[in-house]
């Protein structure tokens, strides 16, 4: 006697506006998993480095990088929302909550928040929106991403829907200054650079200069290390026949790699607060070099706070392409990543 207990994912027919999605396996972050982001991406940001610089910000300890953070969440969410994906398309409105720390457990919930079939009849645009919770409920990360699903019928029909607004920023106002920890005394000698809020104006570009090349089995690894279960990333027995002929890195690696790309430059931005939007330009394979450069789309106050500021920043990620130009999507080849996001940095 057979039986049917494993599961080929979800596919766009099996999506709906108002659908929660419970995502299993909560995971407990430990030192092993700090040490390994480590280890892939080389970040050296005081804040999450040393335990007596997160003390002496008002913190009991080095919390867990917050992209490190939204790897974890995003990574609960694939078996039911991206295993059958084409390609994750965006981000938007993003709010990182109360500090993470080793030995707290997170799990995700996803609220379908819209579901659109597209033209060719093939796929279609799930909208969702992300929660990470704690141990105690407390919310870590919020985050509305999208992304297209396969149907599991080309027949069948998807009864229309309108997509959802999506603002076209988080307002500084509405992000959580307590999550911002305390930068009165702030150690700018042991952060790496003397740049505080008022010394970068807004317009201003900085290429981050070094580049990182990413290897088979770093991107892999890293991928494996958030649980995320997308096929487009491991199995080279299907992606062989597909549209690139190759695995496709996680478009996460690539913000990982940026962010510590961007610490020559940006060593005091210490605190990712709120992420804006982002979206994945192009692929990314192994064997490609990674640049990137900021610009400062704007400056704000932190809501009751006198000893830290917001710097809205739009990073761009390139491949075998530096940065000293500045290239932007849609005007020069190699962009790969166009990432908008506020940080804290001291005053």
């Amino acid at each position: 006697m057979s039986g049917r207990k494993s599961s080929s994912g979800n596919f766009l027919e099996d999506f709906a506006p108002g659908q929660v999605l419970t995502h299993a396996t909560p995971r407990t972050v430990t030192q092993g998993d700090v040490a390994l982001y480590t280890a892939l991406y080389g970040s050296r940001f005081a804040l999450q480095s040393s335990a007596e610089f997160a003390r002496q910000c008002g913190l009991h300890a080095a919390p867990v990088d917050d992209w490190l953070v939204f790897h974890l969440v995003f990574g609960k969410t694939v078996p039911d929302i991206s295993l059958n994906a084409v390609a994750n398309l965006g981000y938007a409105d993003g709010r990182f909550g109360v500090p993470v720390y080793p030995g707290d457990t997170l799990r995700a919930i996803s609220d379908v928040i819209g579901i659109k079939e597209n033209s060719n009849g093939k796929t279609g645009v799930v909208y969702v929106r992300t929660r990470g919770l704690n141990q105690n409920g407390q919310e870590v990360l919020s985050y509305v991403r999208w992304v297209m699903v396969r149907k599991r019928d080309a027949a069948s029909v998807i009864e229309g829907h309108v997509p959802p607004e999506l603002p076209d920023h988080v307002p500084a106002d509405a992000l959580d200054a307590a999550a911002v920890p305390k930068m009165t005394g702030f150690d700018f000698a042991a952060s790496g650079e003397p740049y505080r809020w008022d010394e970068y104006a807004v317009g201003e570009t900085i290429d981050h200069m070094d580049g990182m090349t990413v290897e088979e089995a770093e991107h892999q690894l890293a991928t494996r290390l958030y649980q995320n279960t997308a096929r487009v990333h491991f199995n080279q027995h299907t992606e062989g026949a597909g549209r690139f002929g190759r695995r496709l890195i996680y478009g996460g690696h690539v913000i990982s790699l940026a962010r510590a790309l961007s610490f020559n430059g940006l060593a005091n931005a210490v605190k990712v607060v709120g992420l804006n939007g982002g979206r994945h330009v192009a692929p990314l394979f192994a064997g490609d070099t990674v640049y990137a450069w900021s610009e400062v789309l704007d400056k704000a106050a932190l809501s009751g706070r006198e000893d830290a500021g917001l710097l809205r920043l739009r990073m761009i990620a390139t491949k075998d392409l530096p940065c000293a130009d500045y290239p932007l999507p849609d005007e020069a080849e190699g962009v790969i990543l166009d990432l908008d996001m506020w940080v804290a940095v001291p005053r």
